[in-house]
């Protein structure tokens, strides 16, 4: 997926908006904006008394006009936040192409739509294939090209077994044969989801957004009620409003700026995460990673490097260095991870092992697992066996063997220097330890201590020992670390986390990851990793970019700045109206209130089609603002909360004042009220 974004005044964004704003005056649509509806109604009123009205009629035909722009506007903001994802949508429904999929049937394979497949259904995808749907694959390598998705020109390999088994539908095989199994029901891919969000089209309010609106609801009811007491329509202390004017007086005084652009706000969230190729199942799970206090991130790619290298080879006594390498080679020759190929050529480099024969029928290569932490080869009687030092020792043990003291404190010594020590053994005997290095990432450690003013506590989960893991976690800044992380371990310690009122967040790509994902208050699994880790998440990153959780979560929280200071704004503008319309309205009954009429407005007319001008300007002005967010800051709650009050509370005082005062004088200057 391109990361490029219309800007907010292209054309293909701007023409579908306006005609957009207009279809949502619907009432079914806009009763779920209570703020909005009201204004609406009062927009309807204001037009039934343009026709009603034996008086002042240019006065009230203005009224009505301002007041349905402030409903329009509003509206427009809303359809350009949606507009800017439909966008998105556009280049994404081009990955989604009419397809034929080949289906296995029994021994046989029919061509049939992929429209047409269910779960766990079986497909035959070869060379220029495109990928019917979302499955994993159940048999067979090949090399995938998912730029359709992600954006990235570069190919991925994706194979059965393992965490690199899920593809996407609309994604192309560029070579070799895959068998997938179906993982997907109709109509509900990852990428028919991803196409809804970005729309807009089935975002669900969030908690805090719902809590915001009752809130809002209750602040217009209010209003709402002091203006219906002021009977017949209008006669207090001798005075007599018009329909129209207590309209005015209403729509000035809700806080229509936030309402307007309430909505918007939220889509531009999930749409600034989208521009980062990250999906996210749900509004809900954007706005906790703003209120996240517990980042829970793994070493390996995300603090580290990500590519541990064999540095030594430090032999046990009696052990010579050449039969240590040649056992830890024979022990890695299966392994594909970037630490056992390096094992493999640090040994052909120093004693120039190669071609080595293991494809006999009496060979069994043991996979490493989170349980036993360990892996090897069995070649006939013999069991050679490479891994962390504690479950290494356990085996040899089982055998009936011994742990040299010696390759103890090998282990101990290499932990201390922050590497990672692999025992190696054959059999009973303990040959050695290889150390792996493992580099912190380049700027990690500021980034930590701009989340430590968050006041975000981080956690490193790594499988190394307590002391591997105690160097890296000291070199890298972070708060705390899990050492020898199983995934049990992880889960446990979310729901510790949770239990004790945190919210917290997590990356994961494994089917392992998978329960700890869907505990967690934000799962960001890797584009890469099984179905089972992306069904179980509320966040898929489509570049398997583990660090990018710490940018999900600067999202997260610039669009609860963005709500927070936009609010702050749309109250204190409130205030400021009031001050403003209120003394012009009663001056000529009450003479002595023109002393607060500190703008010197000119008449009671032309200050509150002035109130009410201002009021659908803002919006406005304040659409950019709203889709791009607030200027993030990595600043703790206090100093947020006092920048908010002191850039947006102040500021929506003052600006009311000046941008009424200045329409006033061209109303007056004009003759138009």
């Amino acid at each position: 997926m391109s990361h490029s974004t219309p800007s907010l005044f292209d054309k293909s964004i701007i023409a579908p908006a306006v005609g957009g704003a207009f279809r949502k005056l619907d009432p079914r649509l806009m009763i779920k904006n209570p703020v909005m509806f009201v204004t609406l109604v009062g927009a309807a009123l204001t037009t039934v008394a343009v026709f009603t009205s034996h008086t002042d009629r240019g006065f009230v035909i203005q009224l009505a006009v301002w007041l349905w722009f402030t409903v329009l506007f509003a509206n427009f903001a809303e359809a350009v936040a949606e507009g800017r994802g439909k966008a998105q949508a556009d280049s994404l429904r081009k990955a989604r192409k009419d397809t034929m999929a080949r289906r296995i049937k029994g021994d046989k394979e029919e061509k049939v739509a992929a429209a047409l497949l269910e779960k766990d259904d079986l497909v035959v995808c070869e060379t220029g294939d495109i990928i019917p749907a979302d499955g994993d694959v159940v048999q067979g390598i090949a090399s995938v090209d998912e730029a359709a998705i992600t954006g990235e020109s570069a190919p991925v390999i994706r194979e059965s077994g393992g965490d690199r088994s899920a593809v996407t539908g609309g994604t192309r095989v560029i070579s070799d044969r895959i068998v997938i199994r179906i993982t997907s029901e109709k109509g509900n891919t990852f990428l028919d989801r991803m196409i809804s969000m970005v729309e807009g089209a089935k975002r669900q309010k969030t908690p805090n957004e719902i809590a915001l609106t009752i809130l809002l609801s209750a602040l217009t009811l209010i209003f709402l009620l002091v203006v219906v007491t002021l009977k017949p329509f209008g006669t207090y202390a001798g005075i007599s409003f018009t329909i129209p004017v207590l309209v005015a007086l209403l729509v000035c005084l809700i806080p229509t700026t936030i309402g307007g652009l309430l909505s918007a706000i939220g889509i531009s969230g999930i749409d600034r995460l989208i521009r980062r190729n990250v999906m996210a199942t749900s509004g809900r799970a954007v706005e906790a990673a703003g209120d996240i206090d517990v980042l829970m991130l793994d070493k390996t790619g995300t603090i580290t490097i990500g590519n541990r290298m064999a540095s030594d080879f430090v032999p046990a006594p009696g052990v010579s260095e050449k039969e240590l390498a040649d056992a830890a080679q024979l022990a890695s020759l299966a392994d594909e991870t970037p630490e056992g190929r390096s094992i493999v050529v640090l040994a052909k480099e120093k004693f120039d092992f190669r071609a080595r024969e293991v494809a006999q029928p009496h060979v069994t290569f043991v996979p490493f697992t989170a349980q036993t932490r360990m892996s090897g080869v069995d070649v006939d009687d013999r069991h050679v066996r490479k891994g962390a030092a504690d479950s290494v020792k356990q085996w040899v043990e089982q055998q009936g063997g011994t742990y040299p003291p010696e390759v103890e404190k090998a282990v101990e010594s290499a932990s201390r220097s922050g590497r990672t020590p692999l025992v190696v053994a054959d059999g009973r005997k303990v040959l050695g330890i290889v150390e792996l290095k493992d580099v912190v990432k380049g700027g990690i450690k500021e980034r930590f201590a701009q989340l430590r003013k968050m006041g975000i506590r981080t956690v490193m989960i790594t499988g190394d020992n307590p002391m591997t893991a105690a160097a890296i976690a000291a070199e890298a800044g972070v708060d705390d670390f899990m050492a020898q992380a199983t995934p049990e371990d992880k889960l446990k310690r979310i729901r510790e986390e949770q239990a004790a009122g945190h919210l917290v967040a997590m990356t994961g790509d494994g089917t392992n990851d998978a329960p700890a994902l869907a505990q967690a208050d934000v799962g960001v699994a890797m584009n890469t990793g099984t179905q089972a880790a992306r069904e179980a998440g509320n966040m898929v990153d489509l570049d398997s970019n583990p660090t990018k959780l710490i940018e999900i979560v600067e999202i997260g929280k610039q669009l609860l700045m963005t709500r927070g200071s936009l609010t702050t704004f749309s109250i204190a503008n409130d205030v400021a109206k009031y001050f403003a319309i209120i003394p012009a309205m009663l001056m000529v009954t009450f003479p002595a209130m023109s002393a607060l009429n500190i703008m010197k407005l000119g008449s009671p007319q032309s200050a509150i089609l002035s109130a009410i001008i201002f009021n659908a300007l803002v919006i406005v002005a304040l659409i950019p603002l709203a889709l791009k967010g607030v200027p993030y800051k990595p600043l703790g709650a206090i100093e947020v909360l006092r920048r908010n009050l002191l850039v947006y509370g102040l500021g929506g005082l003052v600006v009311p004042f000046i941008g009424i005062k200045a329409i006033d004088l061209v109303i007056t200057n004009l003759n138009l009220a």
